[in-house]
C-alpha cells in the first residue's frame, strides 16, 4: 500500500514534467546521421525536439531493464535450483513419513516422565 503511494507521489510530477517538456519543444529539429557532410547529409529528419527526447528516454529504460534483467541471471538460477532441491526433500519427507508400520504423527520430543507431587505424609 505504502509503495503504491510513494510511486503515485514520484510518477504523478514525473509525468507532468514530460508534458510540459513535450508542450514546450514542439519546433522541429534535423536529425543528422552523416558526420561528413553537414550541408546536405546522407539521411537526415525532420522530429520534433520532444519526440526525440522520449524515444532516447525510453531507449534507456529498456536497456537499463536488459541490463539488470542479465545481472540477476545467476541469482534467479540459484533460486530455481534451490527450489528443485526444497521440492526433492519435501517427497523424500513424505515418502519416509508414509511408510507401512510408521505412524504419520509426529514424535514427541519430551520423552521424560510426569512430575508427579504427592502430598505430605501425615
Amino acid at each position: 500500500m505504502i509503495r503504491k503511494f510513494v510511486s503515485a507521489i514520484i510518477l504523478a510530477p514525473l509525468a507532468i514534467l514530460i508534458v510540459l517538456f513535450a508542450v514546450a519543444n514542439r519546433e522541429p529539429v534535423t536529425i543528422s546521421f552523416d558526420p561528413f557532410n553537414a550541408v546536405s547529409p546522407a539521411y537526415s529528419m525532420h522530429v520534433p525536439l520532444f519526440i526525440i527526447a522520449l524515444v532516447l528516454l525510453l531507449t534507456g529504460v529498456l536497456v537499463g531493464g536488459i541490463a539488470a534483467w542479465l545481472r540477476q541471471s545467476r541469482a534467479r538460477r540459484t533460486a530455481r535450483r534451490l527450489e528443485a532441491e526444497v521440492r526433492q526433500l519435501r517427497a523424500e519427507l513424505d515418502s519416509l513419513g508414509r511408510r507401512p508400520g510408521r505412524s504419520n504423527l509426529p514424535a514427541t520430543l519430551d520423552v521424560t516422565p510426569p512430575l508427579i507431587v504427592r502430598p505430605p505424609a501425615a
